[in-house]
């Protein structure tokens, strides 16, 4: 059975970042613009989580998320409540209307999977990874360093080196994918896991990180894509490139 998440927000850019952030999860999305729409979806289609913004018209977030708590059909209902960054009333007003967890914006894509990783465990990542051996240079705390991605997805990629770095490091990172695409991709991006000496996490991987994608250079996430559409079913690795 298909997991449904219901989206709550009165700000269209922000109902459809969230939709981008579940783009490759295996789940039904459904959404509302107030309180009020967001209490009657979650009574006509009972979602396994709910993801809702504090401040809307009609019903506020806070008002439907305690309706839904004491709605014994309802009850059990995760809620998870966005805040405006930095507002301390907020985080009490969320606290205080019983929600499981809440974020604050600008929204980080990691913690919104992280939040419904932890609270909905059927989320499952279905991004293709795509075993391969490509060169790429990355930029840290102005250095220039280099290493070889030895699997890539739309979201990022793992990244093989010996150098010393801290989950959380913002990255510049570039490589070219190989032909037929061949297209040169500049990414934005930050350490997301470490896989070192001490810490193994992946024995089956050589030392390095998990490097999650932040922005890509216009046009390469449709030439990333068009190139792990292209790669499926190629032997692993499936690309060298030195």
């Amino acid at each position: 059975m298909t997991t449904t998440i219901l989206l709550v927000d009165d700000v269209s850019m922000f109902l459809e970042l969230e939709k981008g952030f579940l783009q490759q999860s295996a789940v039904k999305i459904l959404t509302a613009r107030d309180g009020k729409e967001a209490l009657a979806a979650c009574r006509a289609e009972q979602p396994g989580l709910v993801f809702m913004d504090l401040h809307m018209p009609i019903m506020d977030g806070a008002e439907c998320c305690r309706a839904i708590k004491k709605d014994p059909k309802l009850a059990s209902t995760p809620v998870v409540l966005i805040t405006s960054e930095g507002k301390e009333g907020d985080r009490q007003a969320c606290l205080a209307a019983g929600c499981d967890d809440f974020l604050t914006k600008p929204l980080d894509r990691h913690l919104f999977l992280e939040r419904a990783r932890k609270l909905l465990p059927s989320i499952d990542r279905r991004d293709t990874r795509l075993p391969c051996h490509i060169k790429a240079n990355y930029r840290a705390f102005g250095v220039t360093l280099s290493g070889f991605i030895r699997d890539i997805s739309q979201t990022g990629v793992y990244l093989a080196s010996d150098s010393e770095i801290k989950v959380g490091t913002e990255l510049d990172v570039i490589f070219a994918l190989p032909e037929p695409v061949g297209t040169i991709v500049h990414a934005k991006a930050k350490v997301a896991w470490v896989n070192t000496k001490s810490d193994r996490r992946k024995p089956s991987l050589p030392e390095g990180f998990g490097v999650e994608f932040l922005s890509l250079a216009e046009g390469a996430a449709s030439d990333l894509s068009r190139f792990l559409q292209k790669s499926q079913g190629t032997t692993s690795p499936a690309w060298k490139v030195s």
